[in-house]
């Protein structure tokens, strides 16, 4: 049985977050779509859902997120939030989970996290709005344990291989402040001030690459709003988050 630090997370976050609580439920379809359904409700109350299992796990491009009990941690966290641009916010969010669980995490734009060109978890953004106040839902998937690696070209990696006594709820409770205050800070500043953060951890800088929508290039890194800097033969695309996927070539990476 998985043991879950519920009371040791709102302790360190409603400082932070006023009105914050805390859900740890056996099962749901999925916490991202709970969350942005309490959302459309009205119900803006800043939450971290947390699942054991989750039947209907979704990641970008609504790829499914399977998870099983303990080998998993799944789980999303919604609170208002209004800045002046949303540009690069997965890349700052995977700032703040990379940078929490172990120097050797790499991040691949714009929202996986990887090991040793493995995926190790995956990030979810969206958005909502309900009587006229934003609202943002931060979903996140990690792979605690090993995981079978049916229908994938490549294992997923497991935080275990990184951190041994990793379970999903000490890794919870190890990136929660982190993720709440990256959030805070990239509500007020955006994602210039974490670019170089990102750039220590990126696994795609320096390689080719190609994208879902069927150009190529060398990714250079990216810029001062989280966009893909890819240098093509006639220069240089600035290559957005919501447009397309990107893989490195010659991998069967997912």
């Amino acid at each position: 049985m998985e043991l879950w630090p519920a009371e040791s997370i709102w302790e360190q976050i409603s400082p932070l977050l006023p009105g914050f609580t805390v859900e740890v439920l056996p099962e749901i379809d999925s916490t991202s779509t709970e969350l942005m359904r309490r959302a459309r409700a009205g119900r803006t109350e800043p939450t971290l859902l947390v699942a054991e299992r989750q039947t209907a796990g979704r990641g970008r491009l609504g790829r499914p997120w399977q998870s099983a009990v303990g080998d998993s941690l799944t789980f999303s966290l919604a609170l208002p939030f209004a800045p002046c641009d949303w540009s690069g916010l997965s890349l700052a969010v995977g700032v703040a989970v990379a940078e929490s669980l172990h120097p050797d995490v790499g991040l691949k734009w714009p929202n996986d996290l990887w090991w040793q060109d493995r995926k190790l978890a995956g990030i979810l953004i969206e958005a909502a709005t309900s009587g006229g106040r934003s609202q943002v839902v931060v979903g996140i998937g990690i792979n605690i344990r090993p995981r079978p690696a049916e229908g994938l070209s490549t294992p997923p990696a497991a935080l275990t291989e990184l951190w041994p006594e990793a379970s999903a709820g000490a890794t919870l409770l190890r990136l929660m402040p982190a993720l709440v205050r990256t959030l805070q800070d990239f509500e007020r500043h955006g994602f210039a001030p974490l670019q170089a953060r990102f750039e220590v951890r990126d696994v795609l800088r320096g390689r080719e690459v190609h994208t879902s929508d069927g150009h190529s290039g060398m990714a250079l890194g990216v810029g001062p709003t989280g966009a893909l800097r890819l240098q093509q033969a006639g220069g240089e695309r600035l290559i957005d988050s919501s447009e397309v996927s990107v893989r490195p070539l010659n991998t069967n990476t997912n």
